[in-house]
């Protein structure tokens, strides 16, 4: 009895694991083929492709994450190396331009798994958003506004200002925080950790060392 209780439960376990990875490799190939960035609605639209419904079955973003550098390295491996190339020097130029406001580099341009359908990710910190438009009008830069959502921790969640902007061909999403943020990143929606971010010298550090 026993053991067939054991054997069931260990077959269930192993088909949960099968359904879940089948999951994050269909979501790791829309991400890379078809530029999804919102690792959920990826995860939503591959659970349906495979035939998936229930939420026990859908992947932790962790694992999306995974099967996307493994996607990478398997088809896709020279033109992600040169992606993620160009949108980090793409980022160099941006975080000098933007010096003053202190810029970090977060997302998949830091993180090496940014495509070709990759923006560039800046958080900049100033009490005033205004300060910042004002300074991207100065310099003649057209830019869109938006807004996003950052978890702050996990019980409060705050909307932010982004200023959107291109530059040779590349994508900038440029995101506002207040000064004293600079001390504590928002939640990463892969792990619920701090986000990771990297400073203009990090940058620097990555780009001579081509990590």
């Amino acid at each position: 009895m026993h053991k067939t209780a054991g054997y069931h439960r260990i077959h269930a376990e192993g088909r949960a694991h099968q359904l879940r990875r089948r999951v994050a490799l269909e979501a790791a190939r829309l991400i890379s083929e078809h530029g999804i960035r919102d690792f959920q609605l990826a995860k939503r639209k591959a659970a349906r492709h495979v035939g998936v419904e229930e939420d026990g079955y859908l992947p932790r973003n962790s694992e999306i994450e995974e099967a996307l550098r493994e996607h990478q390295r398997l088809f896709r491996a020279e033109e992600q190396t040169r992606a993620l190339r160009m949108r980090r020097e793409v980022a160099h130029e941006a975080m000098r331009f933007l010096e003053r406001f202190e810029p970090r580099l977060v997302g998949p341009v830091l993180n090496g798994t940014a495509d070709t359908h990759s923006p560039v990710n800046l958080h900049v910190f100033d009490d005033s958003p205004e300060h910042v438009a004002t300074y991207l009008l100065d310099h003649g830069i057209a830019f869109e506004t938006r807004s996003h959502t950052f978890r702050l921790d996990r019980q409060r969640n705050a909307e932010f200002p982004v200023f959107l902007f291109d530059t040779g061909g590349v994508a900038v999403d440029v995101t506002v925080f207040p000064r004293d943020a600079l001390r504590q990143a928002p939640l990463d929606r892969t792990d619920e950790r701090p986000q990771q971010r990297a400073s203009l010298a990090t940058l620097e550090m990555m780009l001579a060392g081509n990590t």
